[in-house]
């Protein structure tokens, strides 16, 4: 006992220097709530740069990666944990790890199924690696450059992934954002009751933290669309302007407060911190098989299920006779020449500001139809999907031109061919 006690005593001693702080935040409501904006933060900066501002997507990964980096440097070179800096880096982080699933997508033309798998197999090792190398998993022992490294490294992982994930069901499969936001809500929900009653504390915090993403880019996005697209219509702009705000307001709290600052520890050097994220504990890697496992059986099930009933759904519409209608390899596309027409009309009406807000119902339109199209011919949607992009950068630039505005429609009318809607 005196040998026990004379050891605490030289470990109080040495406090200062073998005790570091903690350079990640505490988990509590608010980081919940402060991720979920910096995701959706995150994603309309990077439709505001790539689209509005017609920086493209690669420009926008490089301006995007010079700025992640400079917020890694200073967070780096923080002693300690900084609200403002911690968050700042995160939203970074999710602007750029998005561009990554997207540049996949969109640049190099990789099925969001394969990123999918790619991502999680990148997670995966990035877990063990960290794991074999510092014995713990737990954001509590966070205190030194290189287990800070493998934390962000897993945060931009995690930020690929579930855009990935998200991407897939809501355009892939069809099943929406909307949607794929409420069975997000509803997994985190079941995920933080079984946390609260042993589930593993480590695992559920980076499966939570990994289904954040989508539901935060689905919340935004039923917020900025239309009425007509199904959304509330406060638009991209405002809803940027309102999580902003709330993330602002969060991290003002925090500083002022101090409420998420992880307090000094003994025990993070020896992995036996306890706590909603300490380390696995009894049943750890048991619990951690069963529950990967079951994700990837019920996904791969769902998945199959739902694409083998997408492929056999009707390729065309019907007509008013009763018939259907090819009239391109991806059948009738009436439905997106129509809103194209009318945002053509409306340009040439001068009401630019009701176009730009008309143009987002294609956006919409063809997002939602991907899952059913693009199977049919992936060149043929590829083209077209090409020709949106472009009408949609034209239109929402911050300096609008009407000619290239006028060229862009017209060549997406050409595109979608003659309308042979009733």
């Amino acid at each position: 006992m005196t040998s026990q006690r004379s050891l605490v005593t030289a470990d109080d001693t040495l406090a200062p220097v073998r005790r570091p702080l903690s350079k990640v935040p505490e988990v509590t409501i608010f980081f919940w709530i402060i991720k979920v904006l910096c995701t959706t933060v995150g994603e309309s900066a990077a439709d505001f740069l790539n689209v509005d501002l017609d920086i493209g997507l690669t420009g926008t990964s490089v301006v995007t990666g010079v700025l992640l980096v400079g917020a890694l440097i200073l967070q780096f070179t923080a002693s300690r944990y900084v609200p403002a800096r911690y968050w700042l880096t995160v939203a970074f982080v999710s602007v750029f790890g998005t561009l990554v699933t997207d540049n996949l997508t969109d640049n190099l033309g990789v099925p969001l199924e394969t990123s999918t798998l790619i991502f999680g197999v990148l997670l995966a090792l990035t877990f063990l690696a960290w794991y074999l190398t510092e014995k713990t998993l737990s954001i509590h022992s966070i205190f030194t450059r290189r287990r800070e490294a493998f934390y962000w490294l897993t945060i931009l992982v995690t930020f690929a992934l579930g855009t990935a994930t998200g991407d897939l069901m809501a355009e892939v499969l069809g099943i929406g954002y909307l949607m794929t936001g409420v069975i997000m809500a509803a997994l985190i929900a079941a995920l933080a009751i079984g946390w609260r009653f042993g589930l593993n504390p480590v695992l559920a915090f980076w499966l939570i933290y990994i289904l954040t993403r989508p539901l935060g880019a689905s919340i935004g996005d039923y917020l900025s669309q239309s009425p007509d697209a199904g959304g509330l219509g406060l638009g991209a702009t405002l809803t940027s302007v309102i999580f902003t705000a709330g993330i602002i307001g969060i991290v003002v709290y925090f500083s002022a407060t101090k409420v998420d600052v992880i307090p000094t520890a003994s025990t993070y050097d020896t992995g036996t911190t306890t706590g909603p994220t300490g380390p696995p504990g009894q049943g750890g890697l048991a619990q951690t098989v069963v529950v990967v496992a079951l994700i990837l059986v019920t996904a791969g099930t769902g998945y199959f299920l739902r694409k083998s009933a997408l492929e056999s759904g009707t390729p065309g519409l019907a007509s008013s006779a009763g018939q259907t209608t090819q009239t391109s390899p991806l059948g009738d596309l009436s439905k997106f020449r129509t809103i194209t027409q009318d945002t053509l009309d409306r340009l040439n009406a001068g009401q630019q500001s009701s176009a730009t807000s008309r143009i987002s119902d294609l956006e919409t339109a063809w997002d939602d139809a991907e899952a059913r199209l693009k199977p049919k011919d992936k060149s043929a949607w590829s083209a077209i999907d090409d020709k949106i992009d472009t009408a949609l950068r034209a239109l929402r630039s911050t300096n609008p031109d009407m000619n290239h505005e006028r060229t862009a429609l017209t060549e997406l009318l050409a595109g979608l061919g003659p309308n042979t809607g009733t």
